[in-house]
């Protein structure tokens, strides 16, 4: 992808300026949906960097709700609770930046950051979870580039989700840009628990207490069995037998196969 007119220098100060100051914690992003375009406050040079990222999001978030739709439309439920597109800010993309120490220089973001564009898919049992990835990332134009399974192994603090990092070709008038887009999948359960695990964390700007760390280790496991017991009824009601670790082991090993 061809990077946009202009010096080095004139990009970092485009990026900065629009950023402006950074608060501890920021993770601001641009809410998707049908709100008023905030690219066109932006500079030329970094309106037409993100606007790409954005034509990426608008294809995902396509093909989801097409999948969300169908699978309704087919049976009594659609696996897929709702969704959440994002596109982070200027200030995000800055604070990420300097964390993982990234020159703010746009075929530096391309090539080390591939979360300025995100998606997450909520659903509501874990089987659901990999269904849902299976079913995407399977489809020819979506190309899987990366997995993070933290269902299957939690992170040190109880977070849980699957993390995929897909790309998908963008059509513009004058070329095909492939863009990446960062998918996460979470159960209810899950994200209830991330969701209010991530006020926490930027209340205390990162310095969570340690009582409160041991709590929230523990809301975790509280969550992680409700999804257990969730699915036992879902099968139950289903017909199914109580086996469903095969069947996420199974999927998983089919996305990996997909990184090959």
């Amino acid at each position: 992808m061809p990077c946009p007119a202009g010096t080095d220098t004139t990009l970092e100060i485009a990026i900065v300026n629009a950023a402006g100051p950074t608060p501890a914690g920021a993770d601001a992003t641009f809410p998707g949906g049908d709100e008023p375009d905030p690219l066109r406050e932006l500079s030329p040079e970094l309106a037409d960097f993100l606007m790409v990222y954005k034509f990426g999001l608008d294809e995902i978030s396509t093909k989801v709700t097409i999948l969300k739709e169908e699978l309704a439309f087919r049976s009594t439920s659609s696996p897929i609770e709702h969704i959440s597109p994002r596109l982070k800010t200027p200030a995000s993309i800055v604070a990420k930046a300097r964390r993982i120490d990234c020159p703010l220089v746009f075929d530096e973001l391309r090539a080390q950051m591939r979360d300025i564009a995100g998606i997450r898919i909520i659903c509501g049992f874990v089987s659901d979870v990999y269904t849902v990835a299976e079913m995407l990332t399977r489809q020819r134009d979506v190309r899987l580039l990366q997995i993070k399974d933290y269902v299957a192994e939690p992170k040190t603090n109880g977070y849980r989700s699957l993390h995929l990092i897909v790309e998908i070709p963008v059509f513009l008038s004058d070329r095909v840009a492939p863009v990446p887009v960062e998918v996460q999948l979470r159960t209810v359960a899950m994200d209830f628990w991330a969701s209010l695990e991530h006020k926490i964390y930027y209340k205390y700007d990162h310095d969570v207490p340690a009582h409160l760390h041991d709590e929230l280790a523990a809301a975790a496991q509280d969550a992680l069995r409700l999804d257990q017991r969730m699915e036992l009824l879902y099968r139950e009601v289903r017909g199914l037998g109580p086996e469903t670790s095969g069947l996420a082991a199974e999927v998983s090993a089919q996305l990996r196969d997909r990184l090959r």
